[in-house]
């Protein structure tokens, strides 16, 4: 067993259906992952155990924390959690401790064989699941459009949801000059002018740098600095980001 992380912030959602993302393929087929942020807890949202095509297993309520696995992996089956069968014994008045009383207790379960994938409880439609709305990265023309899906909090780096594949529409060179255009809820919040490095010692200390993290998305950077304290920028479905190449000087 593997504590993945407790510092998601509390209620926030999409955080964590990022980090699930972000951190899931490190795992085998037949992993059994219990991820809980449940500001519905006791409430009539569902419990639901999610199969990958990849042959993982996603356990958590339904409210939008499979989205991005989801959408990456695919999904080979649906179910949800039979309450009257798998829970934690004489939990049935515990209506806030769902995380020990349903999914921790039947995560184990499901995890050691105690029981099948199919005796969580009932199949429900793939396309019933609740997903999080959000802007998929997209070229439009000369510019690409997503989002600040979540920063580097450590250093103040600004994560987009920008694969490589779109720079590469755009036939993006190493050392090419970039403008990057951060909004939030449709404001412009900053914009700024940096090459495309491939590490932070591409440019001089303080200065901006456009680079791809870990999961080769776009990123922006201050060399030894924290762009997002400087710049004001904050992560989410509703900070969006354009990236362009900079028009040269005439």
């Amino acid at each position: 067993m593997s504590d993945l992380t407790h510092q998601i912030p509390d209620y926030d959602i999409w955080l964590g259906a990022y980090r699930l993302y972000q951190a899931a393929n490190y795992w085998p087929q037949g992993t059994v992952f219990v991820s809980v942020i449940d500001p519905g807890v006791g409430t009539n949202r569902k419990s639901v155990v999610l199969k990958t095509k990849g042959g993982r297993y996603f356990m958590a309520p339904d409210n939008g924390l499979f989205t991005l696995i989801a959408e990456r992996d695919g999904v080979a089956e649906l179910r949800e959690i039979d309450e009257k069968v798998n829970r934690l014994a004489d939990s049935v008045e515990s209506y806030t401790f769902h995380g020990r009383d349903v999914y921790a207790y039947v995560g184990a379960r499901l995890a050691s064989g105690a029981i099948s994938y199919k005796q969580v409880g009932p199949q429900l439609p793939s396309e019933s699941m609740v997903k999080i709305a959000y802007q998929k990265p997209v070229r439009d023309g000369n510019t690409i459009r997503g989002i600040v899906p979540v920063l580097d909090v450590k250093y103040g780096n600004v994560w987009t949801n920008i694969p490589k594949s779109l720079l590469d529409e755009l036939q993006v060179k190493l050392h090419d000059t970039l403008q990057v255009r951060i909004l939030h809820k449709g404001k412009q919040v900053t914009k700024v002018t940096a090459p495309f490095e491939h590490t932070f010692g591409g440019v001089a200390k303080g200065k901006p740098l456009v680079y791809l993290n870990s999961l080769l998305d776009v990123a922006v950077a201050i060399s030894q600095g924290d762009f997002a304290a400087k710049h004001h920028v904050a992560s989410g479905v509703d900070w969006e980001v354009e990236v362009s190449k900079a028009l040269a000087a005439k």
